[in-house]
């Protein structure tokens, strides 16, 4: 059992909220998450999986069921399926908020955060709060007893990551296929799943490169709207990233294009075939896999009120990531994966734009150490550090 750091910040939503929306890629832990905290709610929890036909069955008057569940916690599995279940919810949690049953009614699991979150913004405006579950980072890793290269390798999927290393690839292979012959033709059925494979492959063999959606348009013989539809379906499905270019109040000539970043480092390696440690060390997308997985990682550990983005000058000076809080650029990162890291001048350069005091090099060490005007830092190191500042708000 790998214990989770949002967890603690699920029961504080709860706490102060009438429902929240736990989003994440199928099989990130939502459902254990969700399981483990309904068991020790206070006033009681029921579980519906909507994926069961049973459990649909028990919302087929949706709107008396949960009524009388009142007031007990409600967690709806898998409730992008039941689209139609948000306009009922609007009216229980009003009616129980009258009655004094105000905060933790309602919890739902859900994949797909783009229609979710416009579904659940639209009917339950002020009744609700997102909160999303990526993979296991580094720090939860440890505590489990797992080395950050082995992180590296498998990713964050829970039982991808405790499987052995065949069973690993094998367990992400199958996620990858399930994704493209169950997942998407849901959401998306005009798409061609052979297509949207070979998309993701060419994204994991330059994840972490600036958008180019015409090269990648022409390697599948599409149009670039096209491949932007299918990348914005990647991203909503939490499967990539799509890290925007800072561009704000900088008076030079700037790189606008997003980074995109397979987010899982263990299904980019599973779409380059990759099955260890030392096939991947080996591979020319060591690199890039590496600074995608670092990204992933930082990410997760500020929390959602820091905005992450990247930015490039037209001359090439360059940070890999810019966290973003209160419309102001504060930390600068910088990634290798070398055990000793030079800073380039590009760097500084690029953090002077923006005024950035805080700069990070995240290397594949232990040690933290300053350097030129930066401090060279291990990502389990890094992570701590923000997980720190992410709780004291």
């Amino acid at each position: 059992m790998i214990t989770r750091a949002v967890a603690a910040e699920l029961q504080r939503r709860l706490a102060a909220t009438s429902a929240v929306v736990l989003l994440g890629p199928r099989q990130i832990g939502k459902t254990t998450l969700a399981r483990e905290l309904a068991d020790g709610w206070s006033g009681g929890a029921t579980y519906l999986d909507l994926e069961r036909p049973a459990d649909v069955r028990r919302l087929s008057d949706a709107d008396a069921y949960l009524r009388g569940q009142s007031p007990r916690l409600v967690v709806l599995d898998e409730v992008q399926r039941l689209p139609a279940i948000t306009e009922v919810l609007r009216g229980v949690i009003d009616d129980n908020r009258r009655a004094g049953f105000r905060n933790g009614q309602f919890l739902l699991l859900g994949s797909a955060s783009l229609d979710l979150m416009k579904l659940s913004s639209e009917s339950l405006a002020g009744r609700i709060s997102f909160l999303e579950l990526s993979g296991v980072n580094v720090d939860e890793a440890a505590s489990a007893g797992i080395g950050a290269d082995e992180r590296w390798v498998r990713g964050g999927f829970p039982d991808a990551l405790l499987a052995s290393d065949d069973a690993s690839l094998r367990w992400r292979q199958d996620l990858i296929r399930s994704y493209l012959e169950r997942d998407i033709p849901m959401f998306a059925p005009r798409i061609p799943a052979e297509t949207l494979r070979r998309l993701w492959t060419m994204l994991a063999h330059s994840s972490g490169g600036q958008l180019n959606a015409s090269k990648l348009a022409a390697g599948l013989g599409v149009t670039s709207p096209t491949v932007a539809r299918y990348i914005d379906l990647l991203a909503d499905l939490a499967l990539v990233r799509s890290l925007p270019a800072w561009h704000t109040n900088v008076g030079k000539r700037i790189t606008k294009a997003p980074k995109v970043h397979v987010r899982d480092s263990g299904l980019l390696h599973a779409l380059l075939d990759i099955d260890s440690l030392n096939t991947l060390l080996g591979h020319p997308s060591a690199g890039a896999s590496y600074e995608s997985f670092t990204v992933e990682c930082i990410i997760d550990a500020i929390g959602d009120r820091w905005q992450p983005y990247h930015y490039r000058t037209a001359r090439g000076d360059e940070l890999d990531l810019v966290l973003v809080r209160g419309g102001r650029p504060q930390i600068a990162v910088e990634v290798k994966r070398s055990t000793a890291p030079h800073v380039s001048a590009g760097f500084h350069r690029a953090a002077d734009d923006l005024a950035i005091d805080e700069r990070y090099v995240v290397y594949p060490g232990d040690d933290t150490y300053p350097m030129s005007g930066c401090t060279v830092i291990g990502l389990a190191s890094l992570v701590r550090v923000l997980r720190q500042r992410s709780a004291a708000g």
